[in-house]
């Protein structure tokens, strides 16, 4: 009965979630009356829904189940030293993003997506980086949404015993669902109310494993034990046939710290960020904006890292069972989630809360991908590179059918749960750093910048992810880098090379940029 129990009382609470998320984009799709409305929420964002949504919209899953799956088996070092890449990224691109980039999208033509910020920032009439830049978005953003529904899938799947692929649709649809009809808008606050639902779950989850793991000093005293399983400087390796055993530990040089800490470049060139930055009602209310950020992202990234170490404690005091490898590591936060729910009908309910957040850090990302995507395709290249004119009523036609054929084809790629499509998350996130982070800081700040320097830039350094993810990092040793740092820096040295040696930008382009920099 107990069982019956904590189930209804988990299915009653991610059924009122999703129903939530549904109902809050037919209530905003009122206010989409045009395309800058619907892909830019008419820049009406408030501080609050400015800095939540954007970081919700960036965690992903990755947040509540990759992070304490990699410091349940392996120990600090390499969850520590990618949080502080990112906690640094996240900062410095508030700083130094945030404001000049919203200021430069309304006074270089009012610019509603990040390609055709470069073209207006550049006075490229033909349109050609709006095309390259569209492109790039699409390439990247389409698997990465894909993702995003196969972990939707297997979490519904294992929670209720459903069949995959019916789990991954009936997810799919819903995020199609408010996403569709209430664009950049509903994405938004569907974020804010999906980064509460996250907080609360890490809270609850931090909480209740520590007194079920038997104390604070008990979990402590469990990874110590560990060989390097609290160290920043070595890695645990555990022992394969005995879990519990010390185990052996590999150092975490300098090389492999700054690598990690490269994820951080990333942020500068993430369009489902950058379309924040744009979004908001008031530029000087971003710096109220920052602060909210990047005091969420060091709180939520270091309590996923501690419930890690505190589900190790749980799975040796025998609360939750023991979990050997990485797949079953990042389901810590499920199992502990259970756990909570056999103690009644309102813990399961507070389980359920939990395990919406898991829900919902997916979902955040999923229909930030689908907009920046389907933006790229109506607004960019049909709109924008093929010069189609037509009513509002036809073009907010063409985005929702845009970003519904997009949506089918990340279904399609997502059908198969074993495929790969899981590692294409930071390969992706290393396309999008490389590929516009570069060109997005020097069109910022430096005046001699021009049309051709950025679109070999944004060329090289799409490329060079690609060239040394698959040419250059096999053969290891001191090339064992994450790729987004060397392409980030070729795209650097392209951009500028290649800008200097071509025709300086006009005054009327260089007069924006003057006016820009003094605001």
């Amino acid at each position: 009965m107990g069982s019956i129990s904590s189930q209804v009382g988990i299915i009653i609470a991610i059924i009122a979630y999703l129903v939530g998320m549904l109902l809050i984009g037919f209530i905003t799709s009122k206010k989409n009356s045009s395309v800058g409305d619907f892909y830019l929420g008419g820049r009406q964002l408030g501080p609050l829904v400015t800095a939540m949504s954007a970081e919700a919209s960036d965690m992903s899953s990755w947040l509540l189940m990759g992070l304490p799956g990699l410091a349940y088996l392996s120990g600090l070092a390499e969850p520590f030293w990618t949080a502080i890449g990112l906690a640094a990224g996240t900062y410095l691109n508030w700083l130094f993003v945030a404001r000049r980039f919203r200021n430069y999208t309304v006074e270089a033509g009012d610019a509603i997506t990040v390609p055709e910020y470069f073209s207006n920032r550049y006075g490229d009439r033909k349109k050609i980086l709006t095309l390259i830049a569209a492109l790039i978005i699409v390439i990247f953003f389409i698997p990465y949404t894909a993702s995003g529904f196969a972990a939707i899938g297997k979490l519904f799947a294992s929670l209720f015993s459903l069949d995959y692929h019916v789990s991954m649709i009936v997810g799919a649809l819903i995020v199609i669902g408010y996403t569709m009809t209430g664009g950049f808008l509903a994405a938004s606050l569907t974020d804010l109310i999906q980064s509460i639902i996250m907080t609360i779950a890490l809270i609850v989850v931090l909480v209740f494993g520590i007194s079920q793991a038997g104390g604070w000093a008990a979990v402590v005293s469990n990874a110590q034990q560990l060989s390097g399983h609290l160290s920043l400087f070595r890695s645990h390796i555990p022992d394969t046939h005995n879990f519990w055993a010390l185990g052996t530990s590999g150092p975490y040089s300098a090389l492999t710290i700054v690598s990690t800490l490269a994820w951080g470049l990333g942020y500068f060139g993430m369009p489902h960020i950058l379309l924040r930055f744009m979004a908001i009602r008031d530029e000087k209310k971003l710096k109220l904006s920052r602060r909210i950020a990047s005091v969420w992202v060091v709180i939520a990234m270091g309590t996923a890292i501690l419930i890690g170490i505190i589900g190790l404690g749980m799975s040796r005091a025998g609360t939750i069972e023991v979990l050997p490898d990485s797949s079953a590591a990042e389901t810590v936060i499920v199992r502990i989630a259970h756990r909570l729910s056999e103690f009644g009908f309102g813990p399961a309910l507070i389980a359920g809360v939990i395990l919406s957040g898991i829900i919902a850090s997916t979902m955040s990302t999923s229909d930030s991908q689908l907009l920046a995507a389907s933006s790229s395709v109506s607004k960019d290249i049909v709109s924008g590179f093929l010069n189609r004119k037509m009513n509002a009523k036809g073009e907010m036609l063409i985005a929702r059918l845009t970003l519904g054929i997009i949506a089918a084809i990340g279904i399609v790629l997502a059908w198969n749960p074993n495929n790969s499509v899981f590692r294409i998350v930071s390969f992706a996130w290393a396309g999008f750093g490389a590929a516009f982070g570069p060109a997005v800081l020097l069109s910022l700040y430096w005046r001699r910048s021009n049309r051709q320097g950025t679109l070999c830039g944004m060329a090289a350094g799409g490329a060079m992810v690609f060239v040394w993810k698959f040419l250059v990092r096999p053969l290891g040793g001191g090339f064992d880098i994450y790729e987004l740092l060397p392409a980030f820096l070729i795209s650097c040295l392209v951009n500028v090379v290649v800008s200097l040696l071509t025709p300086a930008p006009d005054q009327t382009i260089t007069d924006v940029f003057d006016k820009v920099a003094h605001m």
